[in-house]
């Protein structure tokens, strides 16, 4: 098995100059505690939320190549702007991978501890992107009888942002949703659970390409916001589920208040009266992605009831609290093939993950280009 009393680590340093340095470290492999457990990483997914910490706003047009094959380093310059908001991380070197999967290959002394040796568990936790991670019992998973580690390692954050989104829609009211950038490994997902579960959903994408994707699993509405018919489209799919809370992966420019004004025309289609402050019809959506860095646009057409704020999965996570997400949990175990399978396009080393070809192609977030970093790959 080699020595795993140390391994590597992809690490993200933003300097007080301005310079993003990325770069494998070797670190050593901590002794379990009674409660902990050693797993040998095999497979970590490339999601946007850890690119935001990987690259965040570095412009990639400068970046370099450096260092070994064994020890690559990527350099590449941050723009002012960005400094400013990441000034808690200025030379600080920070790990990356928000979950992951692998092999129990050591255990502390707790029975439960115990009971996970040589088992394929699924993590989170950060730091994801290394060879061997040390982590408390509560933060693994088992994987089911058959799953490899590349079909647990997506089991956390796209799995639960989707179940956190059919959750929310419930707990506040409404009955169906909306989702922008919605062809993406989550939108699908998203799907499958909203046909699973008998909800409305809308799909709005950005080309016929995406609406295919989705019509083949079975998506019912799905709109494209490039069409000169987007708006009428968009519409009359509201007047058809009933939509009235959307999650909007694009965060910029004018879709959150196009959904908004279509979500009030299609109320005022059903409305019994009229009213000059608009539609009493409560309208909400959620941010919860920044595909479009632009600023979010409304051009305030749609009444006075109505929101726009952000939305978080682990706020939305310690919300509901450790027994409802322990349900939620059971259900991705439980439909980890079917429901919530990912989908990936390329597996890379670590050192993969450090060469520039690859960086420019995961860095583009585009639907359909899902990266996958086996840390222990040819090891």
């Amino acid at each position: 098995m080699g020595d795993t009393k140390t391994g590597l680590q992809l690490r993200s340093l933003l300097k007080k100059s301005g310079e993003l340095e990325l770069s494998l470290v070797n670190v050593p492999t901590p002794e379990p505690a009674d409660d902990e457990v050693v797993v040998r990483v095999e497979a970590a997914p490339i999601n946007p939320s850890d690119l935001g910490l990987l690259i965040g706003q570095a412009d990639m047009s400068t970046a370099k190549a450096s260092g070994t094959r064994d020890a690559p380093v990527v350099t590449a310059r941050m723009p002012e702007a960005a400094m400013r908001m990441m000034s808690a991380r200025l030379d600080e070197s920070m790990p990356v991978g928000n979950e992951g999967a692998g092999v129990v290959i050591k255990t502390g002394s707790s029975d439960a501890a115990r009971a996970l040796i040589g088992k394929t568990v699924a993590m989170i936790g950060g730091a994801m992107y290394t060879q061997y991670r040390v982590l408390k019992v509560r933060d693994v998973m088992e994987l089911p009888a058959g799953a490899s580690p590349a079909d647990g390692a997506s089991w956390f954050v796209n799995p639960l942002t989707a179940l956190g989104m059919t959750e929310t829609m419930r707990r506040e009211g409404h009955k169906a949703l909306v989702h922008t950038a919605a062809a993406s490994n989550l939108g699908q997902m998203l799907n499958k659970i909203c046909i699973k579960d008998g909800i409305g959903l809308v799909n709005i994408v950005r080309s016929k390409e995406q609406a295919d994707i989705l019509h083949k699993i079975g998506a019912k509405y799905v709109v494209d916001s490039t069409a000169p018919t987007f708006m009428d489209d968009l519409t009359s799919a509201l007047v058809e589920t009933g939509a009235t809370i959307a999650f909007d992966a694009i965060g910029g420019g004018k879709l959150a208040g196009q959904i908004l004004t279509c979500m009030e025309i299609a109320a005022n289609k059903t409305a019994k009266e009229y009213s000059r402050y608009g539609s009493n019809v409560y309208k909400q959506v959620y941010i919860y992605g920044s595909l479009d860095n632009r600023p979010t646009e409304l051009s305030r057409t749609f009444g006075l009831s109505w929101g726009v704020g952000g939305w978080l999965l682990t706020p939305f996570l310690q919300k509901i609290g450790p027994a409802e997400i322990g349900r939620l949990r059971q259900r991705v175990a439980s439909e980890l093939k079917t429901t919530f399978a990912s989908h990936y396009t390329q597996v890379v080393s670590l050192q993969e993950a450090l060469q520039l070809s690859h960086i420019a192609i995961y860095n583009k977030r585009s639907t359909g280009e899902k990266y996958l970093i086996n840390p222990n790959k040819g090891g």
